[in-house]
């Protein structure tokens, strides 16, 4: 009866939870067989819960075949890094590294600065499990000077997991900023910060990415930190301490090859396995030691993790590994979730776990040299069988870096850690388990017909090859560990206290054919049994608190189903039936609160349970306080809101029901064929437990649940996991083994035991089978009506499609059904004489499920092509057939083909019970109707819908884009629609080139539908291409599956919006200052000149004063008209655009805050989208949005800037003409969604529908043109020939598509045979190019309707790539009703940047338009009043030409009507304004992700009407030449960094380095003011920097190569910033830098008046200081601070400059040159400094004496004296050999 939405993918995850039935769709789920208050819905309340299993107490189970988890996904991450700041070093060279797992890229490298600016962007592509990408850690590193011959040194380094990144709104963190710190000093604090977006994309996620927003709020970087919402911005350093105790019941190997192999070399049995642990956590890898060769390996050892907290990296992952020489193995993976095992509350506490077991799941425990299922024991995909239980503690320290004793290393430790008791984990507890096989159907015939028997398994214990080992001190053995190996069931060994073992499997069995895809087994009368005994610790009270838990979200789930349903089918009073949902959910939170608090004191109780209770207690207490009091306000109008809320509840209850710390196993079941394993299914212990209180129950304990096995691990992916491979009919039930006295109770009634033959006086044994004696005969009707949205499973796109069903052990099949999607069998199956075993009462209740198969039928074999499952209606004999359940109303049912949505069923389903009268007693059937159809029976009149006349009327306007059909070109279709049988063709378009429209517009047919509008069977659109010879070829079809919104209701329904008298209503164009209402600003554009200047007076003395403050110039000076460009337009509208989304947010937040008030109030109205939000936000925020447009508004027009496309906000614009996308080949099979259809797109039919009741007698005015039946006033489809204008402005977030990481983009546009591509125009190595480009292209509708706008990569060599392409319908905005041809302006000008652009005027625009729309008017009248149909509106009659001069005109008046036009009564609606669209590009290969975004916008101009003007110009702005000239005149203070070698007293050489950020190269040094002993220099320095400067981005433009072998320049945009650093010049070694000071030249403290003045502070506190810009002061002397920071990484104030800086524009810097340094032309006068000319000459004199003759005088005569000597022994030395020689010849 209930499924859990959320179950399947978070369960899946941890491994403790079968994913048997998943439910995707919640609307799909029942609605109960009578609409009002049945029987059925008033037991609803008392039921309990079914989670896996199948059979809900309910008309429609939810099963899915395929297994969610573990199938691939394409992601996308892209990561953009923007800047950093602060970052913690002196004078460095700064890069970022972006890593996702192995993957690594580098930004460039950025020379000394501590503030480096990148603004590069970077994106990873993966294709891997879900799992697999949100355990991925993302870093963010900065390193220091890295080059090629050195690594570099780590600054710092942030990192988080992309499952973080993805569960944030939108999937993204955007403009946010990192904080970095180092992890090998964790004392050191926060080492800076680098600025960046980082979004994840999957397949089918659309991203927005919020518009910039202006710079000020961001650069708050405390308040902006990328942390996800919640997490404290102060994180601390905490140790995580993971103890690894002991592990239990790994595989045993040794059955293999390998060890006799092994042993054949060692000579002794050894355990084959070397089991260690590894633990995964925030991107750090820890393991314990290695046990040799033990199969219960004891570590008794703790990894200690030093990571922050709370981290940003979910989950730990704890793996048992085999160590082995080649490569280790998993054995088995288990994930820890921190979200799970602690709270962040105020009443929270940190993560804890343990000391518990932890069961581990993956493959099956046979070994084999090659598993193939190895990814499952990595944690990949749902495990098939039991591996292993951990018994592990965690628990977390918060560090307090400050003390001592702390490593600052973050390296991973281990460490040993004491043994812990026995007892420790509870007391162990015989467990056991009882199970009987009551049917196996629906066994896959590919299996072969071999014997099959089913094994089931709880932990190792069952499994044939484990044996049985009973757990260490059990029963007073502990010297001994006692296994007993069970070969087979059939064995008989007995236990020491002489109970039978147990029995894990059934007796072999061979299958018999149920029909050509399946068997079943021939169980009968007789049902074997099986039953294991096993020791488990006792922690049941878990379960049971996660039971009771299940089952009140259980009882929720299915309570919302049914709201959802009663809302869907459109019934009576959801709101009684939501009231009693929450009426039942109060009571169970209540029962809980009373269940829970049970065996406190029970052995092995963690800190987590006694933290767990009190969390659930007081959870479960406030969802039962919150339930109750949401009860009092559940109206009819807030029903939907309610229903959102009920959700979060069911959200929350399934979060704390999901138990961390596990106890028993989960059972699996196997079908083993011929000794192998085929296929599984696994049931969570906790849903079959025993409890002698009922709500502690598991929801399937002692009941007969439906289970459906599922092939293994990837095998099971696509087409191979859809068959089912058996259906099972199981009866399970586990508990203690004392209490299993009642373990048969909740069988059906009626059987024999058959037990194994015991020796006397025995205890009694469970049965081994059960034999029926009593059986219940049933008819089963299956009344099948139709069925919509099939899959298409041939190649002409269409299917045959046949049903069979299956029930019990038959099964039977409908007629086939030819080339449809959409088959009406109308066809009653009765399938007679079906036995089912059990209780009366059980099976009314709950009776078996019905599966339903969907088969496709073409030459030989059946394609299968969807399935689903229901649940009939049951009457048992002595009921009476009649309302409220009978008969049984028809009922749409979700195909499914594996996890995709494959179409619906329309069916119902009765169950009659045979009574002792035979068949006399059911209600008659009657024979065959239709003898065209022979036997078939048709569904019985009580059941089939009542039918009424309809009219459906059909537009034909023509077809599009065919493509060709088998290599022919499509030239003469036609178009056959039908329905219900009936149908009409269109008129055969004669030649499809030369004009795809249709002559014939409008035509009709009658056809009986069912009077029920949610049961109309689809429409069909069928185009055909007549070829010669009177041979038909189908081109595509489409099936329109709810005519709902083509039904026409009649014009009396709608006229009540406007009163028909004639009431004039005034539209007051000025706004009332009373109302809260954005509304203003809109309005304020539209009023005239002396009117916004009054308005400007009252509102903006508040804006104006606060500029003061600010320190801004008081006179905002008047914006030059001249100086206005269509850019100036577009920065302000993207401002507005940015404030408007921010206070949507805030809105949302603050209804999100309020949610108990009526919600529905004061927001946003419901059809509104965001763009209209702009003008209503919420009264609250008034004050703050229109801030910007008090300063702005009344002077600048706007445009409208949609983040999205214009299709988007307009209903894509199909008011009148649709557009039916036709179909070809057969659907593809993806995971998700068939993401093939684009590629199945074989054209689009353009037309309408319109149907309504023939009864009506519809009222006809006279214009009626019976011709054009209800589509009266649309235009002729004749080719009109259209000028269309498409404007570039720039693209956003373009995929990278060179190697370097950048793109060189370029614009080509397709239109019809017209092609353009920009391409010498390419932007180099950019991924925002600004384009700003205009294309005029001519264009014939309807040939060419379609424009594609594209950006391609330009590359040297070889050919260019797509980078994305958009596509825009043109025909359907050229005839749309919002006018989409040319945008409205806000304002009518007829000069300047805001010219008129469209040939007709507004006057002319209003005139046609009230001639179209029948509309009296429009009226124009005196005092700037103009009255259309009741309405009258007011504006300014007045226009400036370019003279000045004021003439009268009434534009005004007609723009400021066609600008609220929506509210003209019958035929307003909002005309498209002028406006930037902002589209996605998509690239064909990568379906369904972004890669990147295009702003344009395009006008269309007829042909035959007045020529347009030249085209705007949106050309970029070209930067503006300036010069900075920068004047250092003094120095003071400067650290004195030398110690004069001879005199030791501190001095510095001092000189000033200047450069403007991102133009290193051009650095400039001042001269050197040598020896300045006070820290004073003197130097009359200029430096000089030209620069381009773009004014409205506030940035600087360099453009240069990136690299030697660069083709081409490349584009920078760098914020404007002044460097000046401070260094002491040294002769023979590196000068030493002592400080340094960046200036923003927009806005940087003035500097003090005197060195005195100036302190630290103008750096450490520069937001408190007043600022300046340089670009409106143009010239500012002053003195400023040079800070550096010292060890401890604190500023310090290491000089101070006196600077004066003076900004020129290039014309005045040509007009009046200078001289860099002191050069000419206007020289600066030297310096004032000490008199040292012959300073550097005497210096060394003058110090060498003073060391000689002073310092060390003494030591100078010793050398001097040993210098002596050594010169008269080197003399002697030298002239003694010639002495002697002389001597000796007596010379």
């Amino acid at each position: 009866m209930k499924r859990s939405k959320h179950r399947g993918h978070k369960e899946d995850r941890n491994g403790d939870e079968p994913a048997i039935l998943e439910t995707e769709n919640l609307d799909r789920q029942g609605m109960f067989m009578g609409g009002g208050p049945d029987p059925d819905t008033i037991s609803l309340a008392s039921v309990t819960a079914v989670t896996t299993n199948v059979s809900n107490k309910r008309s429609k189970p939810d099963i899915k075949m395929e297994p969610s988890s573990g199938r691939p996904v394409d992601y996308q991450v892209s990561v953009t890094v923007i800047e950093a700041r602060q970052l913690i070093g002196l004078n460095m060279d700064p890069m970022v590294c972006v890593e996702i797992g192995e993957d690594k890229k580098y930004t460039s490298m950025k020379e000394s600065t501590n503030c480096p600016y990148y603004n590069e962007y970077f994106v990873f592509d993966f294709h891997v499990p879900p799992d697999v990408m949100f355990d991925k850690i993302l870093k963010l590193s900065v390193i220091h000077s890295k080059n090629l011959l050195r690594s570099g040194t780590l600054v710092g380094m942030f990192k988080l997991d992309v499952g973080t990144i993805y569960y944030q709104p939108e999937h993204q963190f955007y403009h946010k900023w990192a904080l970095l710190t180092d992890p090998d000093d964790i004392t050191a604090g926060c080492k800076g910060y680098v600025k960046c977006d980082i979004a994840v994309v999957a397949k089918g996620d659309n991203i927005k990415t919020p518009h910039k927003a202006n710079e000020q709020d961001e650069d708050d970087i405390e308040g902006n930190l990328l942390i996800p919402e919640g997490v404290p911005a102060e994180r601390q350093w905490a140790r995580y301490y993971l103890k690894i105790y002991r592990a239990e019941g790994l595989p045993r190997m040794n059955t293999s090859i390998m060890a006799n192999v092994k042993k054949a070399f060692i000579g002794e049995n050894k355990d084959l396995v070397d089991p260690y642990v590894q633990v995964l956590f925030a991107g750090q890898k820890g393991k314990t030691s290695v046990q040799k060769s033990c199969y219960e390996p004891i570590w008794n050892e703790q990894i200690v993790f030093t990571e922050m907290f709370p981290p940003l990296c979910k989950r730990m992952k704890i793996q048992i590994r085999d160590s082995d020489k080649v490569n280790d193995v998993a054995i088995g993976t288990h994930f820890l979730d921190l979200r799970t095992i602690s709270n962040d509350g105020d009443k929270g506490f940190l993560p804890t776990l343990g000391p518990a077991w932890v069961n581990m799941y993956g493959s099956t425990r046979t070994y084999s040299l090659m598993d193939e299922y190895q990814e499952l024991n990595e944690g990949q995909g749902e495990g098939v069988s039991f591996r292993a239980r951990l018994l592990v503690s965690l628990g977390v320290e918060i560090l307090d870096p400050s003390s001592p004793d702390i490593t600052s290393s973050t390296d991973v430790q281990l460490e040993g850690v004491p043994n812990i008791s026995e007892t420790a984990t509870g007391k162990v507890e015989e467990f056991f388990l009882f199970g009987s096989f009551l049917e196996a159907t629906m066994i896959d015939r590919k299996i072969g017909d071999k014997p099959i028997n089913f094994e089931v398994t709880i932990g190792y214990y069952g499994n044939e090859i484990d044996g049985v080992a009973k757990p260490k001190g059990k029963k007073g053995n502990s010297d001994e560990e006692e296994t007993e190996l069970i070969h087979n069931s059939s064995d008989e060994e007995m236990d020491n206290d002489g109970d039978l073992t147990s029995v894990a499997t059934t007796p072999p069995m061979k299958p018999v054919i149920t029909d050509r895809n399946y068997f079943h087994l021939p169980y009968f009368e007789r049902k074997p049994c099986i039953y294991i005994k096993s020791w488990w610790q006792d922690q049941r009270r878990r379960l049971f608190n996660a039971n009771i838990i299940d089952n009140i979200a259980d009882q929720l789930e299915d309570g919302l189903n049914d709201v959802q349903e009663i809302i869907k089918t459109e019934k009576a009073y959801p709101e009684r039936r939501l009231r009693g949902v929450l009426e039942e959910l109060s009571q169970g939170c209540s029962q809980f609160l009373s269940l829970a608090n049970q065996d406190q004191n029970q052995a092995g109780r963690t800190k987590l349970d006694r933290e767990r209770l009190k969390l659930c207690m007081s959870e479960v207490e406030n969802i039962g306080q919150q339930a109750k009091a949401m009860r009092s306000q559940v109206k009819k109008s807030t029903v939907r809101d309610k229903l959102k809320l009920a959700q979060n509840f069911l959200s929350k209850l399934r979060f704390l029901a999901n138990e961390p710390q596990h106890s028993v196993p989960d059972i699996f079941i196997w079908m083993i064929c011929n000794g192998k394993r085929i296929a599984y299914a696994r049931v969570p212990s906790k849903d079959i437990l025993f409890s002698s209180i009922v709500e502690e129950q598991g929801k399937d304990c002692g009941k007969v649940k439906t289970i459906f096995l599922r092939i293994p691990g990837k095998k099971g992916f696509g087409p191979a996991g859809w068959t089912v491979q058996s259906k099972i009919e199981i009866y399970l039930w586990l508990g203690l083994n004392r209490q299993r006295k009642d373990y048969l109770s909740g069988l059906p009634n009626g059987f024999e035991e058959n037990k194994l033959s015991r020796g006397p006086g025995l205890p009694c044994s469970p049965p081994i089978s059960l034999t029926y004696m009593m059986k219940q005969i049933f008819q089963l009707r299956v009344h099948m009506y139709q069925a919509r949205s099939l899959f298409a499973a041939d190649s002409t796109g269409l299917s045959d499609p046949f049903a069979r069903v299956f029930f019990s052990t038959q099964t039977q099949v409908t007629e086939i059904l030819a080339e449809t999607l959409c088959p009406t069998w109308d066809q009653l199956l009765v399938l007679e004489n079906v036995e089912l075993f059990g209780e009366a009462t059980e099976l009314r209740d709950d009776p078996p499920i019905i599966v339903i198969e969907i088969y496709d039928q073409d030459t030989g074999k059946a394609d299968f092509m969807g399935r689903t499952f229901a649940k009939p209606v049951v009457k048992m004999a002595d009921e009476h057939y009649g309302p409220p359940r009978f008969p049984p109303q028809l009922e749409y049912y979700q195909i499914y083909r594996g996890n995709c949505t494959a179409g619906e069923m329309l069916a119902a389903f009765e169950l009659l019970q045979i009574g002792p009268n035979g068949k006399a007693d059911l209600p008659p059937i009657d024979g065959p109707t239709d003898m065209d159809r022979g036997p078939i029976l048709p569904v019985p009149l009580g059941i089939r819908p009542v039918l009424s006349k309809y009219r459906i009327e059909v537009l034909f306007w023509g077809l599009r884009d065919l493509k060709r059909v088998n290599l022919a070109q499509v030239d003469r279709p036609r178009v056959d629609i039908e329905c219900a049988g009936k149908g009409i063709q269109s008129a055969l378009i004669s030649n499809y080139k030369k004009n795809p429209n249709f002559s014939t517009l409008v035509k009709w047919f009658e056809v009986d539908l069912p009077e029920n509008e949610l049961l109309h069977p689809p429409l069909n659109i069928r185009v055909v291409d007549c070829r010669a010879f009177g041979r038909y070829t189908l081109v595509g079809s489409n099936a329109v599956t709810t005519l709902r919104k083509f039904i026409y209701r009649g014009a009396d329904k709608q006229a009540n919006n406007y009163t028909t008298t004639e009431e004039i209503i005034v539209v007051n164009m000025e706004p009332d200052p009373a109302c809260k209402k954005m509304e203003t600003v809109v309005k304020l554009d539209s009023c005239s000149d002396a009117v916004v200047k009054v308005e400007d007076d009252d509102k903006d003395g508040k804006g104006k004063k606060k500029k003061r403050k600010k320190g801004d110039e008081a006179e905002e000076e008047e914006l030059d008209e001249s100086m206005l460009d269509w850019w100036s337009k577009y920065f302000v509208s993207i401002e507005t655009l940015t404030e408007a989304l921010k206070a949507q947010e805030a809105a949302l937040s603050d209804s999100e805050d309020k949610e108990d008030a009526d919600i529905t109030d004061g927001d946003i109205k419901p059809d509104d989208s965001p763009v209209k939000g702009t003008k209503r936000g919420k009264g609250k925020k008034k004050r703050q949005v229109l801030d910007p447009f008090e300063k702005k508004k009344p002077k600048l027009d706007e445009l409208k800037v949609y983040p999205k496309e214009l299709e988007g906000e307009f209903d894509s614009f199909e008011d009148w003409l649709h557009s039916f996308n036709l179909f070809r080949g057969k659907g593809g099979d993806d995971d998700d969604q068939n993401v093939t259809d684009e590629d199945r797109i074989v054209g689009k039919f353009k037309g309408s529908l319109c149907m309504y009741k023939v009864s009506d007698d519809t009222q006809r005015d006279m214009s009626f043109d019976s011709n054009m039946g209800m589509f009266q006033n649309i235009p002729h489809n004749d080719p009109i020939n259209i000028l269309v204008r498409i404007y570039v402005i720039r693209a956003t977030d373009l995929h990278p598509a060179d190697i370097n990481g950048k793109a060189d983009p370029y614009i080509a546009i397709r239109l019809g045979k017209t092609e353009i591509k920009d391409k010498e125009n390419y932007i180099s190595k950019q991924l925002n190019p600004l384009f700003g480009k205009s294309f005029d292209v001519e264009a014939t509708f309807p040939m060419d309707s379609t424009l594609a706008v594209s950006i391609y990569d330009w590359d040297l060599v070889g050919t260019d790539d797509l980078i994305g392409e958009t596509k825009l319908d043109l025909e359907n905005r050229f005839y749309s009703k919002h006018r989409a041809t040319c945008g409205i302006t806000r304002n009518y000008a007829i000069h300047g940047y805001n010219v008129w652009r469209d040939p007709m005027k507004p006057t002319q625009i209003l005139a046609k338009l009230c001639k179209e729309g029948k509309l009296d008017g429009p009226h124009y009248g005196p005092g700037g009043r103009v009255k259309v149909e009741n309405r009258v509106f007011m504006a300014p009659t007045e226009i400036e030409d370019e003279n000045g001069l004021k003439k009268q005109t009434d534009e005004h008046l007609a723009l400021t009507v066609l600008k609220h036009w929506e509210e003209i009564p019958r035929v307003g609606c909002k005309l498209v304004p002028e406006h930037v669209e902002t589209r996605p590009l998509l690239h064909p290969d990568k379906p369904g992700i972004e890669q990147g975004r295009i702003e344009m916008w395009v006008d269309m101009f007829p042909k035959d009407m007045t020529a347009p003007g030249p085209a705007l110009d949106i050309s970029p702005r070209k930067p503006k030449k300036f010069e900075l000239r920068v004047i250092i005149w003094n120095t003071d203070e400067v650290v004195l960094e030398d110690d004069d070698i001879f005199t030791g007293e501190k001095s510095s050489d001092i000189f000033v380095r200047g450069w403007l950020k991102g133009q290193q190269e051009d650095k400039q040094d001042t001269d050197v003011h040598y020896h300045s002993i006070t820290g004073e220099g003197n130097f009359n320095w200029r430096f000089v920097y030209p620069f381009d400067y773009l004014m409205a981005e506030e940035k600087i433009v360099i453009s240069k190569k990136e690299s030697m072998f660069a083709w081409d320049e490349t584009e920078y945009k760098i914020p404007i910033r002044l460097n000046l650093q401070v260094w002491d010049a040294d002769h023979f070694s590196a000068d030493d830098f002592l400080g340094a000071i960046e200036l923003d030249l927009n806005r940087f403290p003035r500097g003090a008046k005197t060195p005195k003045q100036c302190s630290i502070e103008m750096v450490t506190n520069e937001s408190e200081m007043p600022t300046v810009s340089i670009f409106k002061q143009k010239r500012i002397k002053g003195w400023w601070p040079f800070v550096a920071r010292n060890e401890d990484d604190e500023f310090e104030l290491t000089g101070k400059v006196e600077a004066e800086l003076h900004l020129l524009t290039g014309e005045e810097a040509e007009k009046s040159p200078v001289g860099e340094g002191r050069n000419e032309p206007d020289p600066l006068e030297k310096p004032n400094r000490p008199d040292i000319a012959l300073l550097w000459f005497l210096i060394p004199f003058k110090a060498a004496k003073h060391l000689l003759c002073d310092q060390y005088r003494w030591l100078t005569i010793k050398i001097v004296t040993a210098l002596l000597l050594l010169a008269i022994l080197g003399l002697f030395l030298y002239n003694m050999p010639g002495y002697m020689v002389k001597k000796m010849l007596g010379a």
